[in-house]
């Protein structure tokens, strides 16, 4: 849900190598969250070990396109039971067509891409046409209940793309409460003087998150998915190969990318919110590494916040990757 910018690595200082204990690896991941101007959260658990990291890892957050994770996985699902056709095209509609991330908005109405041509686009440009489509195909009801059954108590879809950004014109004047989906694509956000006052609220109101999770219980999902446990074996092996192709490196792949692989989804609305979870494929013996970040309420440089994020994932690599 973002405008999306490129960062230069060695535009900061370089990371030194910290020493193998858990208590100084939390101290420095804890120490680089807190000289943001924002709220940051962490947790990053080593699969084949059990180790783990956590930095006020149970406090729920807004996962922004994060929470594009379980309609994701919830397709796939369906897909395995035979409720969902995953080469069946959808003709794209005027009523669908969103804002912010992603590229469907760019081409002309009636496209018909397959359903997991949406989920593909849905994760990897996080593309909001895409999104609100996949959550009317499995329902948003259906995706909370997935994760209540699967013992998650914090991390719940809260609304479609659509309706947040009808939210953000409804923070203005009560009235835009009955435009359409289409009306809201066609005039955009607001943008009068008090609009960034207002945005900088609406984040940090719960009540408006289009999702929220811990960063604890996202990285179990991600352990989950990663060792099978969600879906079948060709699921399982579409839903990483989806992941990994994640068109964002900003974040936690910023200054590993070249030593090792990951999957991973981000979660945007800058320069206030900027988060990624994902799981790093680091060689063996270390193996999978899961983890996630989330900032909040950010006032300082977006730059530096994903800069620092990029720096606690070569952290945790260079401590656990022997």
């Amino acid at each position: 849900m973002r405008i999306h910018h490129w960062l230069i690595a060695t535009a900061v200082a370089p990371t030194a190598l910290f020493a193998q204990t858990p208590s100084t690896l939390e101290a420095t991941i804890r120490a680089r969250l807190d000289s943001l101007q924002a709220h940051g959260t962490f947790y990053a658990k080593q699969l084949s070990t059990g180790r783990e990291i956590a930095v006020r890892a149970d406090e729920p957050m807004n996962t922004a396109s994060v929470i594009k994770i379980p309609v994701m996985i919830l397709a796939f699902r369906d897909a395995d039971a035979g409720r969902l056709n995953l080469d069946e095209r959808y003709t794209i509609r005027p009523e669908d067509v969103r804002r912010g991330t992603g590229l469907l908005q760019n081409f002309a109405v009636g496209l018909q891409p397959t359903v997991r041509d949406l989920i593909t686009e849905m994760i990897i440009t996080s593309d909001n046409t895409a999104t609100d489509i996949m959550i009317a195909k499995v329902g948003l009801p259906r995706v909370n209940r997935m994760l209540d059954s699967l013992g998650y108590r914090d991390t719940r879809l809260r609304m479609s793309v659509g309706q947040t950004f009808r939210a953000v014109w409804e923070a203005l004047d009560p009235k835009y409460a009955s435009m359409t989906d289409r009306e809201v694509y066609e005039r955009g956000s607001p943008n009068d003087s008090l609009a960034s006052k207002r945005n900088t609220a609406f984040v940090l109101d719960s009540a408006k998150w289009l999702g929220r999770t811990t960063a604890r219980e996202i990285s179990r999902l991600l352990e989950q998915l990663e060792r099978g446990q969600l879906a079948s074996a060709q699921s399982t092996t579409e839903m990483r190969r989806i992941l990994r192709q994640q068109l964002y490196a900003s974040r936690l792949p910023q200054r590993v990318r070249f030593r090792v692989t990951m999957g991973h989804k981000t979660g945007d609305w800058p320069p206030l919110l900027g988060n990624d979870v994902g799981i790093m494929y680091a060689p063996q013996p270390s193996g999978p590494i899961v983890m996630a970040v989330f900032t909040n309420g950010n006032t300082g440089s977006f730059f530096d916040l994903e800069a620092t994020e990029g720096r606690i994932a070569e952290d945790v690599l260079n401590a656990w990757w022997k």
